[in-house]
This record gives structure tokens, sequence and C-alpha cells, in this order.
């Protein structure tokens, strides 16, 4: 039996229950209470699902798959072609994977993940959307303003860097690649899917710490 940290849950737990951003999410909060309150589930289980998610399935399958691709060139090409196939490999296969477009970070460009409509999001191999990502606001701005918004994570692009914001749905989702970092050669994949992070495979962030 895995072990858990009570604190994280009951932040992550806090963090969910103190934001009502949508009715979709207020009718998943209302069936919880509910399912707890008739003693079909207990919160404890709800909980250790949210930290699966949100720790363990993902982020940490896409870092895996990003991972892969730096390090097997031709894996790298079978993302970039067709990522719903390429990450199968990994059994990550499902609903929100069968159409992924992979798009790679250059020193000429850089990729931002956006769902205009609603939050559309590759949770197989991201986990759960942080809420920053299904807010009103990033969805507005992310398209109208994509640099501003990219400087309030903390990442200022140069002039001759080019921005481009891809707009998920639920029959196309994005992934992005980040650029490798130098002083990585001769990583093992393990050691470079460690440093990859959630925010730098939905774009807002570049930099990856080493």
């Amino acid at each position: 039996m895995p072990s858990f940290d009570t604190k994280k849950i009951e932040q992550i737990h806090r963090d969910l229950h103190t934001h009502l951003p949508s009715d979709p999410a207020l009718r998943v909060k209302a069936l919880e209470s509910l399912v707890v309150e008739k003693g079909l589930v207990a919160q404890e289980s709800i909980d250790n699902w949210i930290e699966l998610y949100a720790e363990r399935i993902g982020p940490k399958r896409g870092a895996e798959v990003i991972a892969r691709a730096w390090t097997d060139p031709a894996y790298y090409d079978r993302l970039i072609n067709d990522a719903g196939q390429a990450v199968k490999d990994f059994g990550f296969e499902g609903h929100a994977t069968e159409h992924t477009k992979a798009v790679q970070n250059t020193s000429q460009t850089h990729n931002l993940v956006v769902c205009t409509l609603c939050s559309c999001y590759p949770f197989s191999l991201l986990g759960m959307s942080p809420i920053w990502y299904r807010s009103a606001a990033y969805r507005a701005r992310a398209v109208k303003e994509p640099r501003a918004v990219l400087a309030e994570f903390g990442v200022t692009l140069p002039d001759g860097v080019k921005t481009r914001v891809w707009d998920s749905t639920a029959e196309l989702r994005y992934l992005v690649i980040p650029e490798r970092p130098k002083g990585t050669e001769g990583w093992s994949a393990d050691q470079l899917a460690a440093i990859i992070t959630r925010d730098s495979m939905i774009g807002t962030q570049r930099e990856l710490a080493i």
C-alpha cells in the first residue's frame, strides 16, 4: 500500500474545493459530496486518486515521452508525425491521447497551448490540468497577448523568438516538446524525465533547471 503525504492531500483538496469556476466543475463537486455522504466511496480514496493523477500518472508520463524523443531520433520523428501512435509504445493511449499533436520548441520558436472553448487537455500524459489552465482569464488572454501571459509565468522571450499558440479541442490536443537543456549530454532517459515539468509541456515554462 503506497504512503501518502496527508498535508499534500489536504492542500490539493482545499485547492479543488475553493475554486468554483464552471457549471461542470460544480456538478462534479456535487456528485463527489453525494457519493461520499452515501458511503459509496471514502473521501480518502478520492483524495488518493487525485494525488495519483496529479503527481504520479501525470505529468510523469509526458516527461517519459519527451525524454525518449530527446534520446531517440527515430522516436522523435514518430512523435512529431503522429504523437497519438507514438505514445502507444508506453501504453499511454486513450481518449485524451489518441488525437495528439507534438510541437517542438526551438531557439526561434516558442509554443504555448490553450483551450479557448473549455479546457481540453491531454490528461493521460500530463495528469490533471492546473486550475489556471481552466480559468477564463488564461483562455482568453493566451491567444490575444501570449507574450504578456508568458511574462507572468516568468518567461521573457527575446524579440527574435516567435510565439505560436495552439488551441486544443476535443478532437486535437497538443504536447509541447521543450528544448533539451545544454549540459545534459549523456544523461539517461530517467535523468532527463526528472527535469521535464508539466508547465514546460504546456508551454508556460521555457528553461528547464538542471
